[in-house]
């Protein structure tokens, strides 16, 4: 299954670069500024476009330029195109820090997209809030990012919100009271952790029975399974993008097949079914976007997304792709290029994306609307009880 793996994603990268070389016109890799640049609107996607996260940020590229596209193939905002500037952190604090400094130098770029993790993006906040740069994230969840100033903000909810929904699966939905979390063993999967099992304490109905971290990089998540297991846990809430919930679910049906999953948006994604099969029938997640929904904006970005990069866009995908509209759109209520004008249009904003309706709260947070779905017969299906 680890070699299935690795070769169904070294494919979909070559799709995703093949698909990326394929520029819209004024979009360009970092740094490299050409003729006409002050004639178009400048927004920087700085993101993983290689290392482990690739997966990512070409799918954030990719979603970002459709985008750019629709508004480019409709007269632009202002009167000017939008040029999309592709920075590679490789979701590392230092290459992010250089290329922050590259971004602020630059006075033509008004914003950036970025960065991935929650980490990354918080490495390089307070030297975009300085320099007067917007900062718009589609997935950093800890909640200190946007406290770096009125600069930043977040195209995703606060991790806190995106449980709830999940937590309300366990306390009104199914009949369990032992409920156990397992996370992946990083900066964000450490602060995530914590905060879940807060929530799941909070309720007063519920029974936390272990909170355990498991390598992002393994396959083999057996010793933690069996903690959970001798703790009698009857649900287990992962925390975690869908390779951690792939071997996980598989391994855990194997050990415990009466065993109730749940997890969160980051691992909403077509790979999981793919990958995970019968293992994840019955797996409740919480998302903001949901691909199969009949609106027309919806159908436009997931029949675009597919063709270029021959899968179905994941939450984050859809955050990414909201975040440039909310770019676009704060210029165009802005109707200047005033990064001072634009910053107050995004914090004003009242966005209608493929992710539900956006606006931001007083430090910067995107506030969403999450639904229920759950896995039935192999597909993503909206829950109801």
């Amino acid at each position: 299954m680890k070699k299935k793996m690795k070769r169904m994603m070294t494919a979909l990268l070559l799709a995703a670069l093949m698909a990326s070389q394929a520029f819209a016109v004024g979009q360009r890799d970092g740094g490299k500024s050409g003729p006409g640049q002050q004639d178009t609107i400048r927004i920087a996607v700085a993101q993983p476009m290689t290392g482990d996260y690739a997966e990512y940020g070409q799918s954030f590229w990719i979603a970002s330029q459709i985008m750019a596209e629709k508004y480019n193939n409709a007269g632009g905002v202002l009167g000017r195109k939008i040029e999309l500037v592709r920075f590679d952190d490789r979701n590392s604090p230092e290459e992010a820090s250089s290329i922050a400094q590259k971004i602020v130098s630059d006075k033509s770029i008004i914003g950036v997209m970025g960065h991935f993790a929650s980490g990354v993006s918080m490495a390089v906040s307070q030297v975009y809030q300085e320099n007067k740069v917007i900062q718009i994230s589609c997935s950093a969840s800890h909640p200190d990012y946007s406290r770096a100033g009125n600069y930043i903000f977040r195209n995703n909810a606060v991790y806190t919100h995106e449980i709830a929904p999940l937590v309300d699966i366990l306390v009104n939905d199914i009949n369990v009271k032992k409920v156990g979390i397992i996370a992946i063993k990083t900066d964000w999967g450490s602060t995530a952790g914590p905060l879940a099992a807060k929530l799941v304490q909070d309720t007063g109905k519920l029974d936390l029975v272990g909170l355990d971290y498991v390598q992002e990089t393994s396959d083999d998540h057996r010793p933690a399974i069996s903690k959970m297991i001798q703790a009698g846990a009857e649900a287990i809430l992962g925390l975690g993008q869908y390779s951690l919930y792939s071997p996980l679910a598989r391994q855990y049906r194997e050990m415990d097949p009466k065993i109730i999953l749940l997890g969160g948006a980051a691992a909403f994604s077509k790979q999981l079914i793919d990958l995970a099969g019968p293992a994840v029938e019955g797996l409740f997640m919480s998302v903001s976007f949901f691909p199969q929904s009949d609106d027309p904006e919806t159908k436009y970005f997931v029949d675009e997304f597919t063709k270029r990069y021959s899968m179905e866009p994941s939450s984050l995908a859809a955050q990414a792709y909201d975040s440039i509209g909310i770019f676009c759109e704060a210029v165009k209520n802005a109707g200047t290029l005033d990064r001072d004008k634009i910053r107050d249009a995004v914090n004003t904003i009242d966005y209608p994306g493929v992710t539900g309706r956006t606006t931001f709260d007083q430090i910067g947070d995107g506030t969403k609307i999450f639904q229920k779905v759950v896995v039935r017969n192999g597909q993503f299906t909206q829950y109801k009880k």
